[in-house]
């Protein structure tokens, strides 16, 4: 089989279509998550402990040069090093609010193949091969 055909094969099978498919999904769900956190969760937390804006909270490793703004932009800009521990804790409370809810959905996904699972399936009859065979043991255990 020529590397061309091996590749065709792999390309085509259906778990790397379906995997195309939730990366394609897995980017458009991170946007919306991260726009919920940024534009409603944070502000909220930044509301409950006193109007803090979390990705601006910054830590200066050098010294400032003249005429640099002390803002973490311009701080970056100028190459001052800077750790912006702010971004971190916005990006560390990003994933666990995507990790609760992919946890959510998961939870309730299992819970209805669950349900579906327990609903129970209409008898298969069996074949008719089996119901004779069935049927004649049946009929010589009760023979005298």
């Amino acid at each position: 089989m020529s590397i061309l055909s091996e590749f065709k094969e792999f390309a085509v099978k259906g778990n790397v279509v379906d995997l195309a498919v939730g990366v394609i999904i897995g980017a458009a769900f991170g946007k919306i998550v991260d726009s919920l956190v940024g534009d409603i969760i944070m502000p909220l937390v930044g509301l409950v402990f006193g109007k803090l804006d979390f990705s601006n909270l910054y830590l200066v490793l050098g010294s400032v040069p003249a005429g640099v703004a002390n803002n973490l932009a311009d701080l970056k800009k100028a190459g001052v090093p800077v750790l912006a521990y702010g971004n971190f804790i916005t990006i560390a409370v990003n994933f666990v609010i995507l990790a609760f809810i992919i946890f959510m959905m998961v939870k309730q996904i299992n819970k209805l193949r669950k349900v579906h699972a327990e609903t129970p399936a209409a008898p298969v009859a069996p074949p008719e091969d089996i119901a004779l065979l069935r049927e004649i043991r049946d009929s010589l255990k009760n023979r005298p």
